[in-house]
């Protein structure tokens, strides 16, 4: 029998982050996105709660929850507020890379430093991004060189989260010109790396308590043993875009519940001509179809997530395809209906829609730049195009890139 229902301990964990994020987040959102960042209260906060690995497996430290329930995660923090989603220390996208690209054991060993006294504190990152585009040839610009028994790399890295406060990065770096995006390497670069510089932290449109800034590589030098080994497979790429763009796609949801119902309970309240404005034909048909949005959004982000779940006990690889398949459909259709969500949520507020006195005008800027964060709905798309077709998956077509889009992660 199918169920859209959580199980016990699924419900527990989720309840216990909704009161999280509506005692701790909600109230304090303003907060956060004036200070560009998250108190020490709140990371620590969040760490004891063991959010940063609930979902990673136990054999690494993690909880072990599953990807069912780290989207139930994610949807109630971006209830409280999406930034804060994004802004929680911990290991991130860059413990599922390591995990992902490096195998178990380097994986193991890379999230470790997450664990530990402190661990609320520190954060991991993924560099991936880039502004310039390789002229001559696809793939990344940013190179990495054989140097004897260690590598070089060069080039700058662009829209990368938490790169103002990562201890460790993980670099893509282009290992072979003649292969173009076949031909990438990813590798383990410390912060204090002779030749690594920190660039600037960017100003974006919503998502301020977030932190989103780029690295410069000039011949930094690392051992061999810091590249990872399986970072060159399109079908692992595809994936960890995939599942980290899963994750924004259950904020996405945690956005839209939220617009919604604050605007729901706001057309109840305002009046105009002796009723209720959400009593109008107009405001009320909006209401519902923004209802059918959030509903169909988490209903897909639950079921890919499901997906990933089930992954463990398959030998099918096309069980793989599946999971991809419909994560891109949730990441295209979630990443949408959030956006529609936040812009009606301004709509039905009139006049008080773009002040700052109500969240709604917050949740359409961060709404928006929760578009352009891992996976793109229009990467998604073509992910799904190239799935539904029977073809196989074409890097240059599903992988971020500074000729199509710009990846925060």
């Amino acid at each position: 029998m199918i169920s859209f229902e959580p199980t016990d301990d699924q419900k527990m964990v989720r309840d216990s982050v909704a009161q999280f994020a509506e005692r701790t987040l909600r109230p304090r959102m303003r907060e956060f996105e004036q200070a560009r960042g998250l108190p020490d209260d709140v990371l620590e906060a969040a760490h004891a709660m063991g959010l940063p690995l609930a979902a990673f497996p136990e054999a690494v430290g993690g909880a072990g929850l599953g990807v069912v329930t780290q989207v139930l995660i994610e949807e109630e923090l971006a209830s409280g507020d999406p930034a804060a989603a994004f802004a929680l220390s911990g290991p991130g996208a860059y413990g599922w890379a390591a995990l992902l690209f490096g195998g178990p054991e380097l994986g193991k060993n890379l999230i470790a430093p997450f664990l530990g006294e402190g661990a609320h504190r520190r954060f991991g990152a993924v560099a991936w991004g880039e502004r310039q585009v390789s002229r001559d040839r696809p793939g990344l610009v940013t190179t990495a060189t054989r140097a004897g028994a260690a590598w070089k790399l060069r080039g700058e890295k662009s829209y990368v989260l938490h790169a103002d406060r990562a201890e460790s990065f993980i670099v893509f770096a282009q290992v072979d010109a003649a292969k173009g995006w076949d031909g990438l390497g990813a590798f383990v670069v410390p912060r204090g790396a002779a030749g690594l510089r920190l660039l600037p932290r960017l100003d974006t449109l919503g998502l301020d308590a977030a932190s989103f800034g780029g690295i410069a590589l000039d011949d930094v030098e690392v051992p061999d043993e810091a590249r990872l080994p399986h970072a060159g497979d399109p079908q692992r790429l595809a994936s960890f875009f995939a599942t980290q763009g899963l994750m924004v796609a259950a904020r996405a949801v945690g956005l839209a519940r939220a617009a919604f119902e604050t605007t729901r309970d706001y057309c109840e309240q305002r009046k105009a001509f002796g009723k209720p404005i959400g009593h109008f034909q107009a405001v009320a048909f909006t209401l519902a179809d923004r209802s059918m949005d959030l509903e169909a959004a988490r209903a897909m982000v639950w079921h890919a997530a499901s997906q990933w779940d089930g992954l463990a006990a398959s030998t099918d690889p096309m069980d793989a395809r599946e999971a991809l398949l419909r994560t891109a459909w949730a990441v295209s259709f979630s990443l949408e209906a959030a956006m529609r969500a936040g812009d009606d949520a301004v709509q039905l507020h009139g006049g008080s829609g773009f002040m700052r006195d109500y969240p709604v005008e917050k949740w359409m800027r961060d709404a928006k730049q929760l578009q352009l964060c891992g996976m793109t709905a229009e990467h998604a798309d073509q992910l799904a195009a190239l799935l539904a077709l029977g073809r196989p998956i074409d890097p240059a077509l599903v992988l971020p890139s500074a000729e199509s889009q710009n990846v925060f992660i």
